[in-house]
């Protein structure tokens, strides 16, 4: 749920889709069909053998940057590398953004620049976003409302299958992606 949750604020925040929570859990199938795990994994386990898929948690990368970084460096083949103490506590996350001031300002924002981005102008598109320009375009909105705890519980049993299926898959409890009450405790 918990991805869910993260992916639609992204979309959101970027002027992707202009709906609720609720509204873009049934208007936009991306939100659920990426979350499920174990289904995913099979199928890539399938294509490319089980020697090339490495399931990964994004809690690891939480709770240790560093053991997550060298697993993923052991497994891709390339010498491990040491995080500096900033990139280990930095961890890319959706709770600092908010609802965009202006869905269509910030939608409009968002075509220009995958249209530049497509045109070569990276750099460009890179200044601007590390501009004050930037609050124009993003953010500045109200910011995100947790989902309402009934919904959030009918989402957690809905995906309970799913990963408890993949707990058997990765050897692993993961008790806090099955309930709210787990979640907070997590």
């Amino acid at each position: 749920m918990e991805r869910i949750l993260s992916l639609y604020r992204l979309k959101r925040a970027y002027g992707l889709i202009p709906w609720s929570f609720e509204q873009a859990i049934v208007q936009d199938p991306e939100l659920m069909n990426t979350s499920r795990y174990s289904a995913h994994y099979r199928a890539w386990r399938k294509a490319l053998g089980p020697h090339q898929v490495l399931a990964t948690i994004y809690d690891d990368l939480l709770d240790d940057p560093q053991s997550f970084v060298d697993r993923l460096a052991d497994f891709i083949g390339v010498p491990r590398f040491a995080l500096s103490p900033l990139q280990n506590r930095w961890v890319h996350g959706s709770d600092s953004l908010t609802h965009p001031r202006s869905y269509t300002r910030t939608r409009n924002a968002t075509r220009v620049a995958d249209w530049l981005k497509a045109q070569r102008f990276d750099r460009l598109v890179a200044a601007i976003r590390d501009s004050p320009l930037r609050q124009f375009f993003l953010s500045g909105g109200r910011p995100f409302a947790d989902p309402p705890s009934e919904f959030a519980a009918r989402l957690y049993e809905l995906f309970r299958p799913e990963v408890e299926e993949l707990e058997t898959i990765l050897k692993r409890d993961l008790p806090g992606w099955k309930s709210t009450a787990a979640a907070d405790v997590a």
